[in-house]
């Protein structure tokens, strides 16, 4: 039904396949790569039979062509991810730790060499009015210690800084236009400020990230939870923090992005009402996430 009602455009996460997953590397250190290439293969073979996807995304084995670009006319451009398949394995052993030399390391990355090209041609040569990154996981680190030490999702674009860093210098230096990013993942709804050294008040933002909750899945969920308002604390660049289920709804115009943070109370109660938590908005030419 849903699919009758609107365009759908998919990607891929960890566990169509397996949970954090890194290329060939499964979390269960008893899996060989090999064996685990054999899984990866008929994973992509039943995502692809059951999601909309194009011809050219036909997996070949355990490979499958995912990252790719759409364009809504001269409003939006589309740039695809695919964070899964090319990575290189978590660093600090992955898990929720402090920052290891591996985080910083150049070789480390989220999309791989080829992918990462393709993402910044694209992203140079666009005409769009918006430039949008759906992809699988948040941008924006989250610091979930107290104090000047800091922990962070080794999973996500924080534990592979250089990578991102790479990306956001260079949405900076080449001034691309109305960056936005889409993320999910966490089960949770975030807003958040893009820049290039996210703790260092002195840096510019360079665009806007909007990560949208689980529909139905980690239970009911809570509007705040104990650590909420440190968390905003200590990382400035969050504006907004959100545990509930539901999804984002964005609108797009020529001067202004929208996004609606739809929640419900309850996904335990059958017909639970849906409403809108928080509205935010980003202005054309001004990067950043505002409240509406």
């Amino acid at each position: 039904a849903a699919h009758r009602i609107a365009p759908w455009v998919v990607t891929t996460d960890d566990h169509e396949v397996s949970n954090n997953y890194a290329g060939a590397i499964s979390q269960d250190k008893n899996v060989t790569p090999e064996e685990f290439l054999k899984r990866r293969a008929i994973a992509y073979q039943v995502y692809y039979e059951n999601m909309p996807l194009r011809r050219s995304s036909l997996p070949k084995g355990p490979d499958m062509q995912l990252y790719r670009g759409l364009s809504w006319g001269a409003l939006a451009g589309f740039s695809v991810l695919d964070t899964r398949q090319y990575r290189t394995d978590q660093p600090c052993g992955d898990g929720l730790k402090k920052p290891c030399p591996g985080v910083f390391a150049p070789e480390a990355t989220l999309t791989g060499a080829a992918q990462e090209k393709w993402l910044t041609d694209s992203l140079r040569t666009s005409r769009a009015r918006w430039n949008v990154v759906p992809q699988q996981v948040m941008m924006a680190p989250i610091d979930f210690l107290p104090g000047p030490e800091m922990t962070v999702s080794m999973d996500q674009w924080s534990g592979y800084a250089a990578s991102r860093n790479r990306l956001l210098n260079f949405v900076r230096d080449a001034k691309v236009k109305n960056f936005v990013t889409l993320a999910g993942d966490i089960h949770s709804n975030w807003a958040a400020d893009l820049q290039p050294e996210f703790f260092d008040k002195k840096s510019p933002v360079v665009g806007a990230e909007f990560v949208g909750t689980s529909i139905s899945s980690s239970g009911d969920g809570s509007d705040k939870r104990p650590e909420t308002e440190r968390i905003m604390a200590d990382n400035p660049h969050i504006r907004f923090y959100n545990n509930q289920r539901g999804y984002v709804l964005c609108t797009l115009t020529p001067d202004q992005w929208q996004s609606d943070y739809r929640v419900v109370e309850k996904v335990s109660v059958p017909n639970a009402p849906v409403k809108t938590h928080s509205k935010f908005i980003v202005e054309n030419g001004k990067p950043g996430v505002q409240k509406a």
